[in-house]
């Protein structure tokens, strides 16, 4: 008879995979112990509307009441401040490191994110958290890209986000990005409504699209580590075990914990290796019509930073109520 692990599959899954939580509770990190935690402004501001955090919102306001700042540079710095206020509640749980999100907004705008990152890893830094600890989550936009290449020159690590798409995943890679986020549930969401069916893991084209973007990184080298991130599933976790990095909600840890049933490694650097796979050649051109061609990558992109954008502003409100 096979036998049957007594460690959880949350707990085998770390054999293979470094487990992070998606997620802005606090709680739940301490219970699942992940070594990375992500963020973004839909976590953060679901996480600043419960009354255990409210404290910490009003510790950001008193920051900044009074810098001298007035109307909309206020309410901004005071966000720059709880962001960061968040990050260093979760480095106090986690042992690595953190991805602090940049305004939405500045998504096609390199000169601006470059300098709300700077903002940000200032902030930190202030208070005593090195850089190495923070990783700047920017959207796989063009400028998105190009403005984390020159932000990682300076040591200031980055999180592509919003990643959809092969276009994206190989213009991070070779702008020498330390770390992207391709999103496998909102992939599957796109061809599901498009296609009327559900998908089995193994076939779910979320997982196939990070499957590939991995194969291809190990297979020529990058040092871009690969996070999957946006799981609708446990099924599509499992099928990525093996995956440099995983960042999962509360819910799919619990289910991931409370199983015992095994679980295999399913990506490896050696078997990426040995695969046939050509190389792209990437510039601005061949970037932009590859992602004009994908029809799901424009279409989830768009809407990403749409979204990402509106729990910002709804951010601002609950901030300008305070004051």
């Amino acid at each position: 008879m096979p036998e049957v692990s007594t460690l959880t599959q949350l707990e085998q899954l770390k054999k293979f995979t470094v487990v992070v939580a998606d997620t802005g509770d606090f709680q739940t990190m301490k219970e699942f112990e992940p070594r990375d935690a992500t963020t973004n402004p839909t976590l953060i501001l679901k996480a600043a509307s419960k009354p255990e955090y409210a404290a910490l919102v009003d510790k950001a306001v008193a920051a900044k009441k009074d810098s001298g700042l007035t109307g909309g540079a206020l309410v901004e710095a005071i966000i720059d401040e709880l962001l960061v206020l968040f990050g260093i509640e979760i480095l106090d749980i986690v042992p690595g490191r953190v991805s602090t999100e940049v305004d939405a907004r500045l998504s096609f705008d390199t000169a601006g994110t470059i300098a709300k990152a700077k903002d940000i890893i200032s902030l930190y830094e202030a208070k005593g958290v090195s850089r190495d600890r923070i990783l700047i989550k920017i959207a796989s936009t063009w400028e998105g890209i190009n403005a984390a290449a020159e932000l990682e020159k300076e040591g200031i690590h980055c999180n592509l986000t919003l990643l959809f798409s092969m276009a994206q995943a190989v213009h991070c890679a070779e702008s020498g990005i330390t770390l992207i986020s391709p999103f496998v549930g909102r992939i599957m969401d796109w061809y599901k409504a498009k296609e009327g069916k559900s998908f089995e893991a193994a076939e779910d084209p979320g997982v196939l699209s990070v499957q590939s973007i991995y194969d291809y990184y190990k297979k020529f080298g990058y040092k871009t580590e690969v996070m999957g991130a946006s799981f609708r599933n446990k099924g599509e976790i499992l099928e990525l075990a093996g995956c440099d990095l995983l960042t999962i909600s509360p819910n799919l840890l619990e289910e991931l914990a409370n199983s015992s049933e095994p679980v295999e490694e399913k990506l490896s650097v050696e078997s990426s290796k040995s695969k046939e796979i050509e190389k792209i050649d990437m510039n601005e051109n061949t970037f932009r019509w590859m992602f004009n061609e994908d029809a799901m990558a424009v279409e989830k992109t768009a809407e990403g930073i749409r979204n990402f954008a509106k729990d910002i502003v709804t951010l601002e409100e609950m901030i300008q109520g305070k004051l």
